[in-house]
C-alpha cells in the first residue's frame, strides 16, 4: 500500500523596472517552511516579455528551494547515522 505525501509550493512575483523578483516558500509534510528568492534583469535593449522574467526568476528560486532541501535532508541523515553524508550535485 502507498502513502501520498503532498507539499506545497507558493510562488510569487513582483516587477520592478527591468527586474522581476520571484519569492517562494515551500511548505513540507513535517511542517517545515523554505523560503527562498529568484530575480531576473531584462537588458533595456530587450523586448517586454514579463513571462520570460517570471520563467527566469522563478527557476532561480526554486534551485535555491532544492539546494535547501538537499541540506536539510543530509542534516537529518547525518544526525540519523552519526556520519557526514555527501550531497551528489548535478
Amino acid at each position: 500500500m502507498s502513502t501520498l505525501v503532498g507539499w506545497h509550493i507558493e510562488m510569487e512575483f513582483s516587477e520592478d523596472g527591468h527586474r522581476t523578483n520571484a519569492a517562494a516558500m515551500l511548505r513540507l509534510a513535517d511542517g517545515t517552511e523554505l523560503k527562498a528568492r529568484g530575480y531576473a534583469m531584462r537588458h533595456p535593449s530587450d523586448a517586454e516579455q514579463l513571462r520570460v522574467g517570471e520563467e527566469i526568476a522563478g527557476a532561480r528560486a526554486l534551485m535555491d528551494l532544492s539546494s535547501q532541501l538537499l541540506g536539510k535532508a543530509h542534516t537529518e541523515i547525518d544526525e540519523a547515522s552519526g556520519r557526514h553524508s555527501y550531497p551528489l550535485v548535478g
